[in-house]
């Protein structure tokens, strides 16, 4: 049975990053109520009502993985590690994104399926690419047209992407060969509640996963899932290892650690989500307690990272520019635009981060350790930066 633990308010796509601020353009802008609810029955955290994702998922899509350089690095060492481990001989990745996983693979056939046409596009000379939903249909589709099964299936923040959990793992089965491996990676949801991390939940993150809820959940489709890895990208993830029931691998200690880890944690009681909403609502007075401190004594305020996260804290704590003057941001194409619902200029980060800033509020905090190594400079002259996760802070 669903039930709802946490309200964000009227919220806009996060990746809807506005062209300009005319009428007409403010007018198109769509928004909908993100609650977050506990299903008791299977475990899955997840929105009460997701968004079509064919709004979501456009030929103008903006994150692009390989410009960051933690993700090229993370999925360098990934695809080595599997290469090394499982030699596959197919590989195919669910949400390709540009490119960046699957082009550690030289020397072997690999299947790409990106929704995101303008992403696709970009793989489409390197590997064989789907620009479509992934689903049965396309599963079929690929099978009838290569004949061969898959050895390999590896998808990063993209199964928590997609409502339709039945169309996803009905696929995966049918295309996965006997002794093959399907890996996930996805945020932790118990990483979100011990940090604290509301800002996980956003239109696109249909689904936060326990193990304990991928455990259950995968065992609806004569699948099995035999290990786990907690990992640092995006503030804490899993990575799941999961194979057809009868291929040739044993459940692993890594995973009843884990998975005991999370019972104690009591991530299968709705009780310990009514207390993780408690403290968001708390988190979120803190923050708007101190920008207002802050803007009384006239200090400049900006936010680094127009991230998917950040949109969600701005429009739940109601965070325009009468707080934050403007967002920084790496990706090109989300420069000169506005933040979704908040309307903040976004601009470069080589013009943002200059003299006259006094505190930036880290949007990106997943990539702290980057961002600080980066802006030395900023921080040697005496500016600061501010986090919410896991409590408010001044760095």
């Amino acid at each position: 049975m669903k039930k709802i633990f946490l309200k964000l308010g009227k919220q806009p796509l996060a990746n809807s990053f506005l062209q300009n601020l005319r009428k007409k353009t403010l007018n198109r802008e769509f928004f909908y109520n993100l609650n977050v609810c506990f299903d008791s029955k299977n475990y899955l955290v997840s929105i009460s009502k997701p968004v079509n994702p064919r709004s979501q998922y456009t030929n103008k899509y903006a994150h692009r993985a390989s410009e960051s350089k933690t993700m090229r690095e993370a999925f360098k060492k990934i695809a080595k590690k599997l290469n090394n481990k499982f030699k596959p001989k197919i590989i195919m990745e669910i949400g390709s994104n540009d490119g960046v996983f699957l082009k550690n693979f030289t020397r072997k056939k690999v299947i790409a399926i990106e929704p995101c046409k303008n992403l696709a596009e970009i793989t489409k000379n390197k590997f064989k690419t789907y620009d479509e939903f992934w689903n049965l249909k396309l599963a079929n589709k690929i099978l009838k047209k290569q004949k061969k099964k898959v050895d390999l299936i590896f998808s990063a923040n993209t199964v928590s992407h997609i409502p339709n959990l039945d169309q996803t793992f009905l696929g995966i089965k049918k295309v996965l060969s006997k002794n093959g491996i399907l890996v996930i990676e996805d945020p932790s949801l118990f990483e979100v509640i011990k940090n604290n991390s509301y800002d996980q939940f956003y239109d696109e993150h249909v689904y936060v996963f326990s193990t304990i809820a991928i455990d259950n959940l995968v065992k609806k489709y004569d699948l099995r899932l035999f290990h786990v890895e907690n990992i640092s990208t995006h503030g804490g993830s899993n990575r799941y290892y999961i194979c057809k029931n009868n291929a040739n691998f044993k459940r692993t200690k890594g995973l009843n650690n884990v998975f005991k880890k999370e019972l104690n944690y009591k991530l299968n009681k709705f009780s310990t989500f009514n207390k993780f909403s408690s403290r968001v609502k708390k988190s979120k007075n803190d923050l708007i307690k101190l920008l207002t401190k802050l803007k009384k004594f006239n200090k400049k305020i900006i936010s680094y990272g127009a991230t998917y996260k950040s949109t969600t804290v701005f429009n739940y704590c109601r965070l325009n520019n009468k707080f934050i003057e403007y967002v920084t941001d790496t990706t090109k194409n989300k420069q000169g635009k506005f933040t979704p619902g908040t309307h903040i200029p976004i601009i470069s980060p080589d013009v943002g981060i200059n003299n006259t800033v006094d505190y930036a509020f880290l949007g990106a905090w997943n990539f702290k350790k980057e961002i600080l190594n980066k802006e030395k400079n900023y921080l040697k002259r005496g500016g600061k930066f501010i986090t919410h996760i896991p409590k408010i802070k001044i760095i």
